[in-house]
């Protein structure tokens, strides 16, 4: 599947070196443990414990004579009428003990008393999950979406449909009503599929995507769907119960419900060269969940899954994208097709790693592969096969560290770049444009070019 995950950093980078250090593999830590090592001689160990065994008599003695002189009670031989004052005393601290047959629930502890219930919850936001199918150059991927409106907005992730030929929005069973459900479609907007028959699936339009978000929408046309109620993930507390609904694995397992708890919040991660920030939860999310909802105790969407740790090291590690961040860069692409006011240097291209660098005698950096015509990378004169080494001052590795620095700059701001060109390095002054989806640089190697992973150093010039 087309499935956007930690798979890069938790699972292909998890292996053993030779010197046995795994990064993963932490359980060995430097601890203070008190360990006495000095040796005591045998008579002073028998010594010692007569005097403690003498030490406690003493004690004991002392204290029942006590408790006789001030009670004038003799436990020797206690009378029948003190037998019933401890039998009563036992029976009223029974009484008194927690009842645990009606303990609560983890969902219960991590709900407020008006939240709904997880079957409630699913009632109403499962009319508002739908599967989402892309055709690629490859086959086929598959995902999940939200309703954003009644007439049809659909908002997923930019990885579900990124190189997609074609995209197909399946509604779930619940608008399979009678004829005169209002969400029915024309045959004009039906897909080929199974001739058409299956009048839950629509032919979708990408209205824009964000790479670095990680965020699309879609656009079917159809009427009086059940748009989601979207609630602020700012007020998340770790612990919250969440639910998750998506697709898992496919279509098969469409509008599959899973439950847990909100782990963690403001989480920073660097997922396929992307740094986001993220909300983690343990509720379990696979492989076509990606683009579904995050819900909370009210039914509310609270984020966008978008990310899972796909590892044998780790588990119960989901990540979704905050609803708070997401809304803005949604309107955007609703109104506008890419998000606003984010400068772009008007080329892409792929990372040189360290591996390749060795072997090819290359620096690493950024291999430009293409530049936008009118951009501002074009006009400083910046060509294909040049390597990004450096932007004001700063030595850069990849793109990553690139849109770092790029992206704190605005519109119109002029940066130096550092290029690696046959053999030399030259600084180059290029004016900053607004990033649209004509003229965004990926913040991450393209889909495309990670699939087909091979500079063609034959054909790189670099005066040998």
């Amino acid at each position: 599947m087309n499935e956007f995950n930690k798979n890069n950093n938790y699972n292909s980078n998890y292996s053993t070196n030779n010197n046995g250090y795994n990064p993963y593999n932490q359980g060995n830590m430097n601890e203070f443990t008190y360990n006495p090592n000095h040796k005591k001689s045998k008579g002073k160990k028998i010594l010692t414990g007569v005097v403690a065994v003498l030490c406690v008599a003493a004690i004991g003695t002392t204290s029942i004579v006590g408790y006789n002189l001030v009670t004038g009670k003799n436990f020797v031989g206690t009378s029948n009428s003190n037998s019933a004052v401890v039998k009563e005393q036992s029976k009223d601290k029974t009484a008194d003990s927690i009842d645990r047959s009606n303990l609560p629930t983890i969902e219960q502890l991590s709900t407020p008393s008006d939240a709904l219930s997880i079957p409630e919850i699913v009632k109403k936001v499962s009319p508002s999950v739908v599967g989402i199918s892309c055709i690629l150059d490859g086959g086929t991927s598959t995902g999940s979406g939200i309703i954003m409106s009644e007439d049809g907005y659909i908002v997923t992730n930019a990885h579900v449909v990124d190189g997609a030929k074609s995209i197909s929005v399946v509604l779930p069973d619940s608008y399979n009503g009678d004829s005169s459900d209002s969400s029915e479609k024309s045959e004009d907007n039906k897909t080929d599929d199974e001739n058409a028959e299956d009048n839950l699936t629509y032919t979708a339009t990408l209205v824009g995507k964000d790479n670095q978000s990680d965020i699309a929408v879609l656009k079917i046309e159809a009427k009086d769907l059940a748009a989601a109620e979207f609630g602020t993930s700012a007020d998340l507390q770790v612990g919250e119960a969440s639910i998750v609904i998506g697709n898992p694995l496919g279509f098969s397992l469409a509008n599959s419900v899973t439950a847990g708890i909100i782990s963690a919040i403001d989480r920073t991660l660097t997922v396929e060269d992307r740094t986001m920030n993220l909300i983690q939860t343990d509720a379990s999310i696979n492989s076509g969940n990606s683009g579904g909802p995050l819900i909370n105790a009210y039914g509310q969407v609270i984020g966008i899954t978008s990310a899972k740790v796909s590892s044998s090291v780790g588990e119960g590690l989901g990540f979704a994208i905050p609803i708070d961040e997401a809304l803005p860069i949604i309107d955007d692409l609703m109104k506008n097709g890419y998000v606003t006011g984010r400068p772009s240097l008007g080329i892409s291209g792929s990372d040189i790693t360290s591996a390749y660098s060795s072997y090819y005698g290359l620096p690493q950096g950024f291999l430009v592969r293409s530049v936008t015509e009118g951009s501002g990378a074009e006009k400083a004169g910046i060509q294909e096969n040049d390597i990004i080494i450096g932007i004001n001052g700063t030595v850069i590795t990849s793109i990553s560290e690139l849109n770092e620095i790029k992206n704190k700059c605005q519109i119109g701001d002029t940066v130096e770049l550092t290029i690696y060109r046959n053999k030399k390095m030259i600084n180059v002054d290029v004016v900053l444009g607004e990033s649209t989806s004509d003229t965004a640089e990926p913040s991450e190697n393209d889909q495309s070019q990670q699939n087909n992973y091979n500079y063609n150093y034959n054909n790189y010039n670099f005066g040998f």
